[in-house]
């Protein structure tokens, strides 16, 4: 002995709140199938999933997009495997293809907002390639895809920050998207309860840390969280189905998970309302820019158009209440993608020179171009106390968003003012299966052929009919 004792309790595992979430997490993604999903979850499930591919298609040419594409291939010794590259048609395995996948599906910040995040951009990439690779039907694939959107979405709400939180201190966006890209993986490589319990408790160990790097330094790299993220969620599936000891429970665990990420938990939202499907609450960007963008640039694309406002004619435009960390226009332009994409002035004066949205708004060349930096001046915030982003989150998070007013005044002096809540792709306001599909067809249609976009479109609105997913690499060739 040497006189240093540890005490009993510190050398027994430390036991639950004595609560079951984790287990009835579990236990529901690995019950839920096809049959017991309403019509409309359905519905809302295929059209995410061909927003999701478009808004990825559509950035096919990206930098960024190019260069996931090369280390999915490195990571992979090559190309060969059983998932496809959306943007290329390539083979890599599944874990590499969802790297590639997950950061092409935010590169463009069009896919989609939960109360906490993009789920969209693991959950579709993961939910596709494992069910490519294990020749998953189609129903099964829908059912781990809303299975997967109804886990993360609960556990993320159960860590959110507490009331004195700031953006700036590092939210952790992309930790809980592990949550989706696990539930993913584990139910299509069909892993029972016991399993997926035990790689929730591993995806604690796997999950991203919160960083504020990104707001800080607003790098391009943001994007490769959600392939980073997403491939973690397919390796904690596969140690669990080959086996490992214990770890269960990580829900229920005092800082088994939920303590890590805030000191605001709220466990009540692991089983809240279980008969419900919160895919329904899920908005869909009706733009390539930040859901807090999408508002100012709604208002503004339907007030030109309506009174017949050209660029040249705009003296100012003031957004009221302005947005926390969304109204930078720096003098020399801008750095990065990120940091466009997150400017509302950016975003607004890219569509008044380009009214249809598209990747080309996002080009290098556009971030300090001397017409989108000129227009870009001109859109100020307002005299309101600015939109905190907890503030925001917090008013969506209880069912609305946030009310926005747009002033455009013009060199004849003349003043037009209108306000929105609810932008088109809100979940109160939700874009319907027309639109969905136009833009599909819009963002699709830049690199791919008439033919093929309208096969895409047919395979996933009628996927609950596809017998072998692995069938849906064939179209990408």
């Amino acid at each position: 002995m040497n006189g240093f004792s540890v005490p009993v309790s510190t050398c027994q595992p430390l036991k639950n709140n004595g609560t079951n979430y984790t287990q009835v997490l579990a236990e529901y993604a690995a019950n839920l199938t096809y049959d017991k999903i309403p019509a409309e979850v359905i519905e809302r499930a295929k059209l995410m999933t061909l927003h999701t591919l478009g808004v990825s298609l559509a950035a096919k040419m990206d930098e960024l997009a190019q260069n996931a594409v090369k280390i999915g291939s490195e990571l992979n010794n090559g190309v060969g495997g059983s998932a496809t590259v959306w943007t290329t048609g390539e083979k890599l395995s599944p874990a590499n293809a969802v790297f590639v996948n997950g950061t092409i599906s935010d590169i463009l910040d069009w896919e989609d907002c939960s109360w906490t995040g993009h789920p969209s951009a693991s959950a579709v990439p993961v939910s596709i390639a494992v069910a490519e690779d294990q020749h998953s039907t189609g129903k099964e694939y829908l059912a781990a895809l809303i299975a997967c959107f109804e886990v993360c979405m609960r556990v993320s709400m159960a860590v959110q920050p507490g009331p004195d939180f700031d953006h700036n201190q590092g939210w952790a966006i992309s930790n809980w998207n592990i949550w989706a890209a696990t539930t993913a993986a584990a139910k299509l490589m069909g892993l029972d309860a016991t399993q997926i319990d035990k790689a929730f408790g591993l995806s604690c160990h796997f999950a991203e840390m919160a960083s504020n790097m990104q707001q800080a330094t607003m790098s391009n790299a943001y994007h490769y969280q959600w392939g980073h993220v997403s491939q973690s969620g397919i390796e904690a599936a596969l140690c669990a189905k080959y086996g490992i000891a214990n770890m269960q429970g990580c829900f229920d665990i005092p800082y088994g998970y939920c303590e890590q990420l805030t000191d605001a938990v709220d466990r009540s939202w692991l089983n809240k309302d279980m008969d419900q499907f919160m895919i329904m609450e899920i908005l869909i960007k009706h733009w390539p820019a930040n859901m807090w963008v999408q508002n100012p640039v709604e208002l503004v694309a339907d007030m030109t158009k309506k009174y017949s406002i050209k660029p040249e004619d705009i003296e100012e435009i003031v957004i009221n209440p302005p947005i926390q960390y969304r109204m930078h226009c720096p003098e020399k332009g801008y750095s990065s993608l990120m940091e466009a994409q997150f400017s509302t002035p950016f975003v607004i004066a890219s569509y008044l020179l380009d009214p249809t949205p598209n990747p080309n708004w996002f080009t290098p060349d556009k971030f300090n171009d001397p017409r989108i930096m000129e227009l870009a001046k001109r859109v100020k915030g307002g005299t309101d106390p600015e939109d905190t982003l907890l503030h925001s989150f917090n008013v969506f998070q209880g069912g609305s968003h946030p009310e926005k007013t747009v002033t455009i005044t013009t060199k004849d002096g003349k003043v037009y003012e209108e306000s929105m809540r609810f932008h088109k792709g809100h979940p109160k306001n939700m874009l319907s299966r027309e639109e969905f599909v136009e833009l599909f067809r819009m963002n699709a249609g830049q690199y791919y052929s008439a033919p093929t976009v309208e096969k895409l479109i047919d395979f996933v609105l009628n996927i609950e009919k596809v017998e072998n997913m692995a069938a849906f690499g064939e179209l990408l060739k």
